[in-house]
């Protein structure tokens, strides 16, 4: 009977379904290959935004020898590169522009309900982070997803909130 109860116990510690806070999309799939002297050796590039849509995300680039494994390890690269977005009232606080090798973008905040106004990779790190309403544009002439996916990355890597000092609010009311 105890023999029982210990393999029930082991069982259910094997059996319990991890919980993934973390949504994931895969950005892009690619075929990649490199020349040997035994003909060409076939590999797969997986791009993947993670994120849980309350301000965290992450971007992960990484190659396997076949699809499934390149997008598990990307994953993996994303879950290690998450950052913090600023978020203020389901938008950004401020205009914000970045640059990544020839992709460049730009983010514009935008009132409540006017919703995501993006294309492509900004659009899914825009979702995966939480920012529901905002407003952005590739201002680069690249359309390689992976650096404009970066170039998005860098923008809200650069968003700050500014600070206010009371003085500086009862000067803003007297005038």
């Amino acid at each position: 009977m105890i023999k029982e109860i210990r393999k029930d116990k082991k069982q259910n510690i094997y059996n319990r379904e991890k919980k993934d806070e973390f949504e994931t999309k895969v950005l892009d799939i690619s075929r990649v290959d490199r020349m040997t002297a035994g003909g060409r050796r076939l590999r797969f590039r997986a791009a993947v935004v993670v994120g849980d849509k309350k301000s965290r995300v992450g971007l992960g680039v990484a190659k396997g020898v076949d699809v499934a494994q390149a997008v598990e390890k990307a994953t993996r690269a994303a879950k290690k590169n998450l950052i913090n977005v600023l978020i203020v009232n389901e938008t950004i606080p401020h205009q914000v522009e970045a640059k990544f090798s020839a992709a460049e973008v730009m983010l514009k905040p935008q009132k409540k309900g006017r919703g995501l106004i993006a294309g492509g990779t900004v659009r899914t790190i825009c979702d995966m982070s939480g920012i529901k309403n905002v407003s952005s544009k590739i201002l680069g002439r690249t359309g390689n997803k992976i650096n404009n996916a970066k170039a998005t990355i860098e923008a809200l890597k650069k968003l700050k909130v500014r600070e206010v000092n009371k003085e500086e609010k009862k000067e803003e009311i007297l005038k």
